[in-house]
């Protein structure tokens, strides 16, 4: 399927749905491409594994940048011939529980900012959280809330948005009603 090169598409759904399999489709006929992992490398044993899964999957061609902070300044620095795959907001997210809301959206309209101006191809994904349980912890309140909220503000940018749920990907353009 042919993809305009100047475009953001969200592809969302929840744990193990099939996000990245789906995102990784997407870009497949890109010529150039580059993979932005935004999670940490290190980890207990099922993180590392995972990380393991996405590796086993990507092509050797495909560049790859670890980033799970600064991730407006990876963006900028990836060539402007490529196209790009984010995996995943969760991990940029969580790099700044910590800090205070103001510092927090500096960094979310930062990145914002950055995706507004980029004249490649950009698929994100990005983790649906807060369907189910109602995290016990401050933090993880935290962390459900900032990603539902940059999730909403990207959306406004984006050209595609997908839901992927059971490993079935559902085109939200298509079927939805903004509100």
């Amino acid at each position: 399927m042919p993809i305009d090169t100047s475009k953001l598409i969200l592809v969302s759904g929840p744990t193990k749905a099939g996000k990245s399999e789906w995102s990784e489709k997407l870009i497949s006929d890109q010529p150039h491409i580059t993979y932005i992992a935004t999670g940490p490398v290190s980890g207990d044993d099922d993180w590392q594994n995972r990380i393991q899964l996405h590796r086993n999957r990507r092509p050797d061609n495909w560049d790859l940048i670890e980033c799970p902070k600064d991730l407006s300044k990876s963006i900028s620095l990836v060539e402007q011939s490529h196209s790009i795959l984010i995996d995943s907001l969760g991990g940029f997210v969580s790099c700044y529980l910590d800090s205070s809301y103001c510092l927090w959206k500096d960094h979310k309209l930062e990145l914002i900012s950055t995706l507004k101006a980029s004249k490649q191809l950009i698929i994100i994904v990005i983790e649906e959280t807060g369907w189910g349980l109602v995290a016990p912890t401050k933090i993880g309140n935290t962390f459900r809330d900032r990603l539902g909220e940059l999730s909403r503000e990207l959306q406004s940018i984006s050209s595609e948005s997908w839901l992927v749920v059971q490993g079935r990907a559902i085109d939200l353009n298509q079927i939805s009603v903004s509100i």
